[in-house]
């Protein structure tokens, strides 16, 4: 198999008794079923729902500290409180002029208050907009001052920060404190939450209807605000219940706050856990491993970085975690060690899931960790790439041709066949279809089809005569040299099963198409005395018994890849090539 000959795959050998997996037929449309009484598609009716089925079951449960014999403290509120509590700040958004369509900044912290507020914000069709504080502080302004925000909602330091970018945020007419009101002027919370409650009647915000503005990353370029619709949050709440099976007695630890909020409205309790969750990569497993057993948690969403880290503890320790039913890690690729480390702290009827999409699309593909370490794994060391699985329920993935040039309409003679390496593209109701106000970026993205919109991932792949696809790293991180392209998840899983290598990445120096291909090699820690020139050499040889990576002539080490702070796990390769250059 050699990646730079074009970009058919020999797979072969890839799987015994290959099934052949046609393509599912397309769905009319791209319409949305709502499950509930209401003709309203606004998940905050789910809400409503959960408190009248279960009213006193736990919604949300926030640690708040520890007893003098060092037991953790925790205070929570049911779906019937976290309704009522909405309820009645929804009617004050009204009144500080925070209604539909409002464009809202949010940036509060992982709490009781989080939930209350966006619940709030949903039930008045205000639109919550959400940016990765971990981008930085330049990044973070561009996204905020372009969505022309006409609100802001959040903690005391966030609003100093407003004030002192000032200009950033001279379309904001309307102002929350979340705590104390320094010498800014506006609301408090406290002031906007009535303590008498008045049921509050959702908007009725129809399907196409703006719901939110969440930024991308920007690990792989510009952050861009992606428009998600009601329809959307509906949908991709319907596919994420169906497709990992979530039942009505499941408690939540999400990670990640943003999908913490799908909790409520899938009836889970969400069990915020005692950790800063844009360091991943840092947490304390202990306080992860104790709030898992003393809250009975059921279901665990973790980043790659953060399922290491616990994995790691708890596999030392011999720690078990019998309550755990499934985790579900995403945000960057999970290896097969990763997985099966984090493993060992599981029983046998539990399993980690890996699921694949983007802020733009999720969830498109999903596997599961006995599939991976029982028949995936091995052509993943081979240089195969990651399997992320097949399509979730309903959602079309096809692989087309590699371009870096928009797609105006779609056309079946853009799409390879099975082992061939392309871009990932993907259509559903869990597709969103723009960007906000970047039209430059939908015209690279979205591809018009006669039923709906096609969204390109960005992401290279091919599919196996199971129907699975296999991901092979970021379309703007190939490399492209005089020999053909070469892709950094083949490449990289050859350097990657060395004992004494933590992670590497692939980069190129120079322009296409004459690359010159460089592998930066990050060392586990803890490794001391060690010959790093014959390692070096070492890995080289090991690169030139490869087809895939016969051409690396050039090794460097790296003292620790720059990475994303939501995830700790993609890595900037963009700056890592500037580096090797």
């Amino acid at each position: 198999m050699h990646l730079n000959k074009g970009y058919n795959m020999d797979t072969t050998d890839l799987v015994e008794n290959q099934i052949t997996n046609p393509d599912q037929p397309e769905p009319e449309g791209t319409g949305v079923t709502i499950n509930t009484p209401y003709t309203s598609v606004n998940i905050s009716y789910r809400l409503k729902e959960m408190a009248k089925q279960f009213p006193h079951k736990r919604a949300v449960v926030y640690p708040v500290g520890w007893d003098e014999n060092g037991r953790v403290a925790y205070t929570h509120l049911t779906f019937m409180q976290l309704d009522r509590e909405s309820d009645c700040l929804a009617h004050g958004l009204e009144h500080a002029g925070i209604t539909r369509g409002t464009r809202t900044i949010l940036m509060v912290k992982p709490s009781l208050e989080f939930f209350v507020i966006t619940f709030a914000m949903l039930k008045t069709g205000a639109v919550p907009v959400i940016v990765d504080p971990g981008m930085g502080r330049k990044r973070m302004l561009e996204c905020l001052e372009q969505t022309k925000a006409e609100a802001f909602i959040g903690i005391p330091t966030a609003h100093a920060f407003r004030c002192f970018y000032r200009a950033s945020f001279k379309t904001v007419k309307a102002f929350v404190t979340v705590g104390r009101r320094w010498f800014w002027r506006g609301f408090t919370l406290k002031q906007l939450q009535s303590l008498s409650w008045d049921n509050y009647i959702p908007s009725e915000t129809k399907p196409d209807e703006m719901a939110a503005i969440l930024f991308t990353t920007g690990s792989t370029g510009p952050a861009k605000g992606v428009v998600y619709t009601h329809g959307i949050f509906d949908a991709q709440v319907r596919h994420i219940q169906s497709n990992f099976n979530i039942g009505p007695d499941e408690v939540d630890l999400p990670t990640f706050p943003l999908f913490s909020l799908f909790d409520p409205a899938l009836g889970m309790t969400a069990v915020i856990p005692d950790m800063d969750p844009t360091r991943p990569a840092m947490v304390d497993p202990e306080k992860i491993i104790e709030a898992i057993i003393d809250q009975g948690i059921t279901n665990m969403f973790a980043s790659p970085a953060l399922l290491n880290r616990v994995g790691a503890y708890g596999k030392a320790e011999e720690i078990k975690l019998p309550s755990m039913k499934r985790v579900i890690s995403a945000g960057a690729p999970v290896t097969p060690d990763n997985i099966e480390q984090f493993s060992h702290l599981l029983t046998e009827n539990a399993e980690i899931f890996t699921p694949y999409g983007a802020t733009e699309a999720m969830p498109v593909l999903s596997i599961g960790s006995r599939e991976i370490l029982n028949e995936t794994r091995k052509f993943s060391e081979k240089g195969y790439g990651m399997c992320v699985g097949r399509p979730v329920a309903g959602i079309i993935v096809k692989i087309i041709k590699i371009s870096d040039e928009p797609i105006e309409n779609w056309s079946e003679k853009l799409t390879l066949g099975d082992g061939e390496i392309g871009e990932i593209t993907v259509k559903g109701d869990i597709v969103t279809t723009q960007y906000y106000e970047r039209p430059r970026d939908e015209s690279l993205s979205k591809i018009k089809d006669k039923n709906g919109i096609w969204h390109r991932m960005g992401d290279l792949g091919w599919r196996d005569n199971k129907g699975r696809i296999w991901f092979c790293g970021r379309k703007s991180h190939r490399v492209i040299t005089e020999n053909g392209s070469m892709f950094t998840i083949p490449c990289e899983a050859v350097f990657n099963r060395h004992p004494s290598v933590f992670r590497s990445a692939l980069v190129g120096v120079g322009k296409p198409p004459n690359q010159k291909p460089v592998i930066c090699i990050e060392l586990k820690k803890g490794i001391k005395d060690i010959d790093k020139d014959a390692l070096k050499q070492e890995l080289l040889n090991l690169a030139a018994k490869n087809q895939m990576t016969e051409d690396i002539k050039t090794l460097l080490f790296h003292e620790g890849f720059p990475v994303d702070v939501r995830h700790n796990s993609k890595i900037f390769r963009e700056q890592l090539a500037e580096w090797a250059s």
